[in-house]
């Protein structure tokens, strides 16, 4: 369908919103109590080294090589409790918030395996316990940590049988192999028994993994449009190039933080290469577009072209009205409000289901009882 204006600006009481991105304080310490031996005394250690914003050390891995700009310092913020949460997304207008970490963005880089499946048994733990709750419109993204398959599958099954659990979050940044690889057959296998969709969240990252090289960049100016979306693109491509979408053909995929204006040149460009090299994907039983116009995406960081019915045009070419999701990526500092995309020219239809009709079905979410 097209997503072209065709009727008046919706308002606020035409829309649910659920918000398919927001980031809760992940710290060691709060961790530590649901970690178990012997990392609780090493998160409890951690939790009393100097720190900087999303950065500790032997917990958050970060390369920081940029200026530290004041504005960028005064930009830095954390959502520490569930009554935050809740305070601050009815500040945006937000219904329905998806619960993802701060801190373990970039736990795909920690190289050991033991520690980065307790991190993430911990954190799952964590948020089953004082996070998630259906009366609040907070949900859970099970943590599947790439460095230990079966036990992420374990977790996945664990908590996927929760309701307030909707999704499996994919760290991105700093995966090796990336997320096609066959290691990982177990992660697929367990939320598409649970019918959980996976959500790839990219994250800005110096790393030797993909996207590597981002250090000849000076700043974060050119570095940071980049990161995110030759990550999300990059894995795109390899559970393509595996299949997953063809050998799973119930799972839902959600790639997250990268906007979207890089959806359409990927499934030319994966198309064109398809028709001369058929032969090369036997276990595709369509061109990549195919998948890709099955996949979900979340607006965050949503373009802003100089003319709004630019965007409308690229939403049509890959059916976005009815694949992409709003995300604010709160509380960060390049968070999007709601309005950032609702003042975008698109139909009303177009807007309710961006804005909030979308998640919910993706997450079998029913929609909140407002009072009066």
């Amino acid at each position: 369908m097209s997503v072209t204006a065709d009727r008046p600006t919706t308002t606020r009481d035409d829309l649910v919103i659920v918000d398919v991105d927001v980031h809760v304080n992940d710290t060691p310490e709060a961790l530590a109590p649901y970690c178990d031996a012997p990392y609780r005394r090493v998160l409890e250690h951690i939790s009393t080294l100097p720190r900087r914003y999303l950065d500790i050390p032997g917990y958050a891995l970060r390369l920081a090589i940029d200026l530290p700009l004041p504005d960028r310092g005064a930009g830095a913020r954390s959502v520490h409790t569930p009554q935050q949460m809740r305070e601050d997304l009815d500040a945006l207008a937000v219904d329905i918030g998806i619960l993802f970490p701060d801190h373990l963005l970039t736990m795909a880089a920690l190289p050991d395996d033991v520690y980065a499946a307790a991190l993430g048994r911990a954190y799952n733990a964590w948020l089953a316990e004082e996070w998630v709750s259906r009366a609040e419109g907070l949900y859970g993204a099970v943590v599947a940590a790439p460095q230990d398959p079966e036990d992420a599958a374990r977790e996945i099954r664990r908590y996927g049988a929760l309701d307030e659990f909707v999704g499996v979050y994919l760290p991105t940044a700093g995966v090796n192999p990336l997320w096609g690889a066959r290691r990982y057959t177990p992660i697929f296998e367990a939320a598409a028994e649970m019918g959980l969709p996976v959500m790839l969240h990219s994250v800005g990252l110096i790393h030797a993994a993909f996207p590597f090289n981002v250090e000849q960049f000076r700043t974060i100016l050119f570095r940071h449009p980049i990161q995110h979306e030759f990550a999300l693109m990059a894995n795109m491509f390899s559970m393509l190039e595996s299949a997953i979408p063809a050998r799973f053909p119930d799972l839902r995929i959600v790639f997250t933080e990268g906007g979207i204006s890089w959806v359409p040149f990927t499934m030319w460009r994966l198309d064109k290469e398809y028709h001369e090299y058929r032969s090369l994907a036997p276990l595709l039983e369509h061109p990549p577009s195919h998948y890709i116009r099955k996949f979900y995406f979340s607006t965050q960081p949503i373009e802003e072209p100089e003319r709004p019915q630019d965007l409308v045009t690229m939403l049509d070419m890959f059916d976005g009205a009815d694949q992409v999701l709003f995300a604010s990526d709160w509380p960060h500092h390049d968070f999007d409000h709601p309005r950032q995309v609702l003042n975008m020219p698109f139909s009303a239809d177009a807007k309710r289901k961006i804005m909030g009709e979308n998640a919910l079905a993706l997450f079998g979410i029913d929609a909140p009882v407002r009072a009066g």
